[in-house]
Order: structure tokens, then sequence, then C-alpha cells
């Protein structure tokens, strides 16, 4: 069996074994957000960003998740180590929060392995004093090991109100080279992506056991059919969709 194969499937183990009421408290969040027409948000900066775009506007996935995209901290930035320095820069994330129109009982999903840095920190906290219910996903062993850059000194999994952890190694990269101290594959965007699916699938299945007709869910665009059923789901829960068509 390959070696990041192996680490991923037994990471998957663990989560399913020790983030079970975690993942379901989150499940609840979303699920009674849903239900009350309250905004749900995720951000994540750099890569921890990658799991905001998957959750955004994508077929088979929650149409009510609206993700926040700071542009100084994306991917596409030039030059790329800018991203980090605008993730270590107190302030931003205050200011980027000052962007959304954050209402009491609305749910802000946070991604950051380390949890270290002020935006997400700034972004939490600016959040939370508006009512904001914060989810936290995070590496709890990883942030433990090094000092929070935010003047707070707290790191992600002190300011959320769930945090649900992916169980990878302090650093991210989880597979040892042989011959050399380097460790090589990240696991945190897979465990990630998988924790919060399981959110989004489970959360889907209680609305309609509640006795929603359909969940908030985007049909695929490329199905027969699939163009009408997704502007029925939007016109349905308007109200939480913050992005344009």
């Amino acid at each position: 069996m390959y070696v990041y194969l192996n680490k991923v499937q037994h990471l998957l183990n663990v989560v399913q074994e020790k983030e079970q009421s975690n993942i379901a408290a989150a499940v609840k969040l979303l699920v009674a957000a849903n239900q009350k027409k309250q905004s749900i948000y995720i951000f994540g900066a750099s890569h921890a960003g990658i799991l905001a775009e998957e959750m955004y506007y994508r077929a088979g996935g929650m149409m009510t998740i609206n993700a926040i995209f700071g542009r100084e901290v994306m991917l596409d930035r030039k030059p790329i180590t800018f991203t980090s320095q605008m993730e270590r820069l107190e302030g931003y994330g205050t200011a980027l929060a000052s962007t959304v129109a954050f209402k009491p009982g609305d749910v802000l999903i946070l991604h950051s392995v380390s949890g270290r840095n002020p935006v997400i920190i700034d972004l939490a906290l600016a959040a939370k004093k508006k009512g904001v219910k914060i989810i936290g996903l995070t590496n709890i062993t990883y942030s433990r090991s090094v000092t929070s850059r935010h003047s707070s000194g707290k790191h992600l999994f002190e300011v959320a109100d769930i945090v649900i952890d992916n169980h990878g190694d302090i650093g991210d990269a989880a597979c040892q080279l042989k011959g050399t101290p380097q460790k090589v594959g990240p696991t945190s965007t897979v465990i990630g992506a998988a924790i919060l699916n399981t959110i989004i699938v489970e959360a889907s299945q209680q609305l309609v056991e509640a006795g929603a007709e359909d969940a908030p869910v985007f049909y695929s665009a490329n199905l027969d059919g699939g163009d009408e059923k997704n502007k029925q789901l939007v016109n349905e829960y308007r109200s939480m969709i913050h992005y344009d068509f």
C-alpha cells in the first residue's frame, strides 16, 4: 500500500472515532441555521482557503454556505509570499470581518491548521462580538506546539465555540522520507474536506427528515433539469445566499 493513502485512511478512522460529538454539534448548528434562515459563512487563508472553495457553489454542496474570500490571502496573489505576510498582519481579519453583514445566530466556519495567525483570530473575535457562532477546524496538537502570533495569545481552538480536530501531524506533512529528515504529503486538505462534507451530508439529511421538501443542495448543472431545480432552491433560500448568480 502507498504510504500517503495509508496515512489518510488512518486519519479518517481517527477522526471518525474521536470527533463524532464535535461533528454532531456542527451538524446541529447548520441544521438550525438553515431552518431559521440564518447565514452560514466559511473562511480560510492561503491553502486553508481551499476548503472555503470546496464548500462554495458546487454540485452536491450546500448552497447556503457563503465563502469569504480575502484577496490578499488567496493563492493567485503575486508574489505568493505576500499571503504569508497578510496572514500575520493583525487587523486585516478585523477589516475583512467589517465587509460581512454578520448577524446574531449566524455561523462562521474557520479553517486554520496551526490556528496561530492573526487573520483567523481577528475574524473569529470580530464575528463573535456580533453574536456569530464559530466552528473551528484545526489541529490542536499542532497549535499547542507553537505560539500564537496574535496579541491576545489565543489560537483558533481557544476562541471557537465548536472545535473539530483534523488529527494531522505537526507541520501538516505526514510522510517521512527515508534518508532525509524531510516529511512530505500534507493531509489537512483531504481530511478537512472529508470532515466538512460529512457535516453537509448529515445536515442535509436531517433537514429533509425535519420536513424540508428538498435540502438546500446544488444539483449538477450538467444534469437535465438541474438548472431549473437550482433556481427553485435558490429562490427558497435567497435570504441566506449572499453571492451573485
